[in-house]
């Protein structure tokens, strides 16, 4: 009766019934999922399960102790106070004196085979007095450092155990951008920890350590994940974590892992010879931009350009001269000076390879037969009492020559570290070339410690210096 008088009121009624009745269906009703979303997810994480549970064993927490100096502070004369001493004894009187501390330290290591080798990061492990291993199933050891290479930030430490689960080394030479990685550690302490990523860079040189060439991944990486495992879809090792960038400290979605062939040839050496035997080039490189690429006729800047050769280097043995453009090497392209830096360090001294090179607009190969890098010399004593107390140098090697873009012909010793409490410490700085004392030429450590062994100890030198592109002349010693 009201609708035939009103029928405004049952079209009313009729929309109001259908809101109603979509508004109960979209509550009262589920989405429906389609089966083959949901096998498609189902099957994605039996995968990742199933890889999970494959290398999660063969992933060790590593904790470290070590002994730190803490230098001593002036405190306030109170401390002196008879009445102060009455309750306190002597413990505050002479703050000012270094003590030490014990510190502790989390990471994670890979176990590479079943007799108890693991890699690991170098920061994880260096100067510790203990290192304590954690197996997943919560057997403990007592690890053994066998190496430590800093240039690469990979240390080899080893436990008395057998039949250890371990996870297979991978070449990561095939990886691609955009491969799913799982990233397996100890971070803040919490083991067999997973996460998820892909590969989101390769080739990174982030200025961390001398050889990097890192895999640059998404994968969540926080403090306590160093060392720990990047693993591939098969399970396979292909990085070790090592770094983040991070403006908090914590994960930003930007990590970083040693790819695991170069892990690989490092651990081999710690473990046959107890040190890293690199190859040697002989040259000082530096990136081509467009600008060098036109100046140096190169059809694009490719390439990385030789600023300097080192006399008497397998480079000048083979004939490479400053200005030629080294666009390939063991038949593979160049595009950064990285590149060139690891390839060489990874060949045995002794072999022989091809280098092509763009010299004068011309292309040419040329044979270069690989030498070893020289080691470091050992750092010279400090404990002279002159002037140079506390100056502690080495002699220039190759790495040097290239880190300080020293020139060629430069001669002398490198300033590596001043104590806080040296005479120089006003007028020198760690970096300084140091080419004569007093007029007297110093070429390496020898000639330096010579010197410095016969200078009275209130004497004041004249100290040569070589310091960032500039040679001048400064006083050492006095008041």
């Amino acid at each position: 009766m009201y609708f035939r008088k009103y029928p405004f009121l049952f079209i009313l009624s009729f929309v109001l019934s259908t809101l109603l009745c979509i508004h109960s269906d979209v509550y009262a009703q589920p989405s429906k999922i389609s089966k083959e979303s949901v096998d498609f997810l189902s099957r994605t994480g039996q995968a990742m399960a199933e890889i999970a549970e494959a290398v999660k064993p063969g992933i060790v927490n590593v904790s470290t102790t070590k002994t730190e100096k803490i230098a001593g502070t002036q405190m306030d004369p109170m401390f002196d106070d008879p009445f102060f001493r009455r309750f306190f004894g002597d413990r505050f009187r002479h703050p000012e004196t270094p003590h030490e501390r014990k510190s502790m330290s989390l990471g994670s290591g890979v176990i590479v085979s079943q007799d108890g080798y693991i890699l690991t990061n170098t920061h994880v492990v260096k100067d510790a007095d203990n290192i304590k291993v954690t197996l997943s199933d919560k057997r403990e050891f007592t690890g053994k450092v066998i190496g430590n290479d800093p240039k690469t930030e990979i240390s080899v430490i080893k436990i008395d155990a057998k039949e250890l689960p371990l996870i297979t080394i991978g070449d990561s030479d095939k990886l691609r951008v955009g491969d799913v990685v799982l990233a397996v550690g100890s971070p803040f302490g919490l083991s067999q920890t997973i996460t998820m990523g892909i590969v989101s860079g390769l080739g990174r040189n982030i200025g961390v350590a001398d050889y990097e060439d890192f895999i640059q991944t998404d994968a969540a990486i926080n403090p306590g994940n160093s060392g720990g495992a990047l693993v591939n879809a098969k399970g396979e090792l292909v990085g070790i974590n090592t770094a983040i960038f991070s403006t908090s400290g914590g994960y930003q979605g930007i990590g970083f892992s040693i790819p695991s062939n170069l892990a690989k040839t490092v651990m081999k050496s710690l473990i046959e010879k107890g040190k890293v035997i690199r190859g040697w080039f002989g040259v000082s490189i530096q990136a081509i931009t467009p600008e060098l690429a036109r100046q140096f006729q190169l059809k694009k800047d490719y390439g990385t350009l030789v600023a300097d050769v080192v006399e008497g280097s397998p480079a000048e043995k083979a004939g490479v001269k400053r200005g030629d453009v080294i666009i390939e090497f063991d038949g593979k392209e160049l595009n950064e000076p990285f590149q060139l830096r690891n390839m060489v360090a990874g060949i045995q001294p002794g072999e022989t390879r091809e280098i092509k090179i763009i010299r004068e607009g011309e292309a040419m190969t040329l044979k270069v037969t690989i030498g070893e890098l020289p080691v470091e010399t050992e750092r010279t004593p400090t404990d002279y009492e002159n002037a140079l107390k506390g100056v502690e140098v080495q002699n220039l090697t190759p790495e040097i020559y290239r880190q300080l873009n020293l020139p060629a012909k430069m001669r002398g010793v490198v300033v590596t570290n001043i104590e806080s409490d040296s005479p120089a410490e006003a007028t020198l700085m760690p970096g300084d070339i140091i080419i004569e004392i007093d007029r007297k030429a110093v070429t390496n450590t020898d000639d330096y410690k010579n010197i410095a062994s016969q200078i009275k100890t209130d004497k004041i030198l004249t100290v040569l210096v070589y310091r960032k592109g500039s040679t001048l002349f400064v006083t050492v010693g006095g008041k």
